[in-house]
């Protein structure tokens, strides 16, 4: 199974250690709004959050590209305050895990 594929399947059934067990030990998330970052424990305690969340909808995802270095996935999200967000994520991996997410993001009027 893919990186992606493990993902997808944690988004899908909203498992959130399924997901951050991806991530390396010296994982950093860089916010698109901000270019702020965050750790990989700050990261999981967000994903928890957003995953117990049903108004946190991850919708139309697709994996754009992946191999041993990167993965980039794109997808469409609903967020619990009437907003959308058309999202692309570049991952870079180290080890098999993912060690750097970067994300730019852009607004859907609805």
């Amino acid at each position: 199974m893919t990186l992606y594929d493990t993902m997808a399947k944690a988004l899908d059934q909203r498992d959130a250690d399924m997901y951050t067990d991806l991530f390396h030990g010296d994982y950093e998330f860089v916010r698109h709004q901000s270019g702020t970052s965050m750790d990989r424990e700050q990261m999981v305690e967000m994903m928890r959050m957003m995953m117990a969340n049903e108004k946190v909808i991850v919708r139309d995802a697709r994996c754009v590209y992946e191999n041993d270095e990167i993965l980039v996935e794109h997808s469409v999200m609903d967020f619990p305050d009437g907003t959308t967000e058309a999202v692309m994520s570049v991952h870079i991996l180290k080890d098999g895990s993912i060690i750097r997410t970067e994300t730019g993001a852009t607004l859907i009027s609805k």
